[in-house]
């Protein structure tokens, strides 16, 4: 399974002047990072994830079953 199937969540923040990034397969908090730009959120969206991965594997735990929505 490809470790980037999880579901990246960018929302733009007019109270932080950013683009949030969160992934909602994963418990605990609602935004991981974020970027001033929708391309630079990517970016960090992507280093969170790959972060969340060591973490899990670190502990030991399971990672979550990400959610996998199917084309009409």
């Amino acid at each position: 399974m490809s470790k980037f199937k999880y579901q990246m969540l960018i929302q733009w923040s007019e109270e932080d002047n950013c683009f949030l990034v969160g992934f909602p397969d994963f418990p605990g908090q609602l935004w991981r990072t974020h970027g001033d730009s929708y391309e630079e959120a990517v970016t960090n969206g992507i280093e969170a994830l790959e972060s969340l991965f060591m973490a899990y594997e670190a502990t030991g735990e399971e990672l979550p079953k990400p959610t996998v929505n199917k084309a009409a």
